[in-house]
This record gives structure tokens, C-alpha cells and sequence, in this order.
């Protein structure tokens, strides 16, 4: 798991300068951004779980993968730990939204630990296709990243089935034993675009290649990539808020530079903005992935503001009101009471 600091480091941001460019200065705000239903009943998840429970509770892995959230989180008094045997016996411990396999759960069980899990539905639902179609000997080839956690807890549903095509490239090369018994399935937070040209170019080779029978990338990275496709069009540069560890959100920088942003960049902080990024630029582009909480894009916003970014027009492309139902385990308080966040509760845009 990468490292994480115990909490937001403090740097001293250095502000930046109003420099005179060409035009008018504005900010294009895309939206949908941040926040998405999973990412939400997750990170609550965990505060729910220390409220009942107490500190400390233990996390596998990162909850989501977002700096500020774990240091936010670890500040209240979860552990982040990498794998169950770390966790001490009979501890709470939470499986965090990217899904873990069944070894992981049988571990968990042996060690007596009370495993609340947050695994995202979506993510839950392709684990399920996972072994719907192993039972009915299909061979998986499973697009995604080899090592991010979503795709070890897909994989590990059904090891013998599966294969993992990381890239277009690899769709090129990968060998079936049954070309006729063939499906694919995907990680939820990829790019759209790039996972239907590995799906395309295996088709090419397998045309009796089986869909799922849903999309699997999931409705948010789909939103957040739709609304950047707009937003980059008439972008000089997008700023993208997001961890390096988060898939959707390094997509998205990727989605920007494809879809017209002259330039585009990720940052964790607004302080990681650089000066030399705006030097002639007039029109920035701004979004975040789907577990960003939208405090740190306000941050960037307030710190463009500073450079004369002032006009800030938002860009939206989608509305999103769902809402997940929190672990069963922590639908109800202490006392027995249904408790009123009960479907996650934070607002999302």
C-alpha cells in the first residue's frame, strides 16, 4: 500500500500571480465530479464504525483511494493496515470499496475479526458475474489493472478463469483455450474509450467473445469522463483533483489531453499548483474523481481566483442521486434505532 502520511502536510503555498493573458480569464467547472455513491458508503463506513465501535478500527487497504480522506480518516482513529493478518484478533475491520477476494474473507473469519464489508456494489455486482460465469466454464478475461485492488478481488473469485488483459496491446496477444467461451469483464473505473478498443481488438480475435450483461465501468467514472470530453474541448489546461493511486482520476487527465486540453495535470492539493501552468492560459478546466470530497476542489477554485481566474461557469453533463445503504452491520445505532445515514447522506455533485 503506498505511503501515506499521518496527516496533510503542511506546506506553505506560495500564492499565485494575476498575470495578463489574452482574453478574458475563466474557469470551466465540470460536473458530475468528486464524490460518488460507493466512494461515499464507504468513507462513512468507516466514521460509522468508530462511532459504534470505538478506535481503533482497522482498514484493508486504503478505504478509498484519496490522500486526504485516509489522513482524515486515520485522524479519527482508523488503521490502515495491508492485509488481515496485521489486524489483531477479534479487532473490527473494514474491506474497503475496491472489494477483496474470498481467500481475503476466509482469512479475516479465521482470525475471529467482525469484517464490515465496503465493498462497492458495483464492483460486488461484476465479483458476481465473476462467478456466474466460471460456474458455467467460461474463460474471464478480466480488462483492468493487474495489482489494483478491484482486479485481485475480481480475480480471486475465480483464479482458474480468469486472465487479465491490462492494455489494448495485450488483447492483441492474449491466448483463450476456447475461443467460443470467452467473456469479458472490466474494472469499474477505467477509461471508457480505451476499455472498448481492448474489447474491440478482442473481439477481432474472438468473435464469439460474450458481453456482460451490463456495462461494468461504473456510472460516475462514466459521468466524470463524459463531463471533462466537454469541459477539455475548450480548455488551455485541466486541473484534475485526485490521488496518484486513483485509477479514475489519472483517466481523467488522460481523457482531457485526448479530448482537446492543451495541457492537463493532477494534483492531491491546491498548493500543488504550479505558476508556470497558467502563464498564457485562459481557459482552465477543473474536475476531480470520484473520491475526492469537493473541500479540495473548492481550495483549487479559491487558489485560481487569486490568478484572476475569478469567472467560474459550471459544465454539467449528468444529474447523480444515487445512494447506496451503508453495511448492514451499521444501519442501526447503538441503541438498536435505524440510524439517519443509513444511505450514506453526503450531498454529491
Amino acid at each position: 500500500m503506498p505511503q501515506v502520511p499521518s496527516r496533510r502536510r503542511a506546506v506553505e503555498r506560495a500564492r499565485l500571480e494575476n498575470r495578463p493573458v489574452s482574453g478574458t480569464k475563466r474557469v470551466l467547472l465540470a460536473a458530475p465530479r468528486g464524490y460518488c455513491a460507493g466512494v461515499d458508503r464507504a468513507v462513512v463506513a468507516v466514521e460509522k464504525a468508530l462511532e459504534r465501535y470505538g478506535a481503533p478500527v482497522y482498514v484493508r487497504k486504503q478505504i478509498v483511494h484519496n490522500i486526504h480522506v485516509v489522513t482524515e480518516l486515520e485522524d479519527k482513529g482508523a488503521i490502515f493496515v495491508d492485509e488481515v493478518d496485521e489486524v489483531p484478533e477479534g479487532a473490527h475491520v473494514v474491506f474497503s470499496a475496491h472489494g477483496v477476494s474470498p481467500a481475503v474473507v476466509s482469512a479475516a473469519s479465521e482470525r475471529g475479526l467482525h469484517a464490515i464489508d465496503a465493498t462497492c456494489p458495483l464492483v460486488t455486482k461484476v465479483h458476481r458475474e465473476a462467478v456466474r460465469f466460471a460456474r458455467d466454464d467460461y474463460e474471464i478475461l478480466l480488462i483492468g489493472h493487474d495489482g489494483h485492488e478491484e482486479v485481485e478481488g475480481t480475480a480471486g473469485e475465480a483464479p482458474e478463469h480468469v486472465t487479465i488483459v491490462n492494455s489494448p496491446e495485450e488483447a492483441d496477444t492474449v491466448q483463450v483455450k476456447d475461443p467460443s467461451k470467452v467473456v469479458w469483464l472490466s474494472q469499474t473505473t477505467l477509461s471508457v474509450d480505451e476499455t472498448m478498443e481492448t474489447v474491440n481488438r478482442l473481439r477481432l480475435r474472438f468473435p464469439e467473445l460474450h458481453n456482460p450483461p451490463s456495462d461494468d465501468i461504473c456510472y460516475a467514472t462514466q459521468n466524470r469522463q463524459v463531463a471533462i470530453k466537454k469541459v477539455a474541448a475548450d480548455a488551455d489546461l485541466v486541473i484534475v483533483v485526485g490521488s496518484a493511486n486513483s485509477s479514475n482520476s489519472v483517466r481523467l487527465v488522460e481523457v482531457a489531453l485526448e479530448y482537446g486540453a492543451k495541457a492537463a495535470y493532477r494534483v492531491d492539493y491546491a498548493e500543488e499548483v504550479r505558476q508556470e501552468w497558467l502563464d498564457g492560459v485562459r481557459t482552465v478546466g477543473v474536475t476531480s474523481g470520484a473520491s475526492v470530497p469537493e473541500v479540495l476542489v473548492q481550495e483549487v477554485l479559491e487558489a485560481l481566483e487569486e490568478a484572476g481566474y475569478a469567472d467560474v461557469e459550471e459544465v454539467r453533463t449528468a444529474e447523480e442521486d444515487l445512494m447506496f445503504s451503508l453495511p448492514k452491520e451499521l444501519r442501526q445505532d447503538a441503541s438498536g434505532q435505524r440510524d439517519g445515514r443509513a444511505l450514506g447522506g453526503r450531498t454529491t455533485r
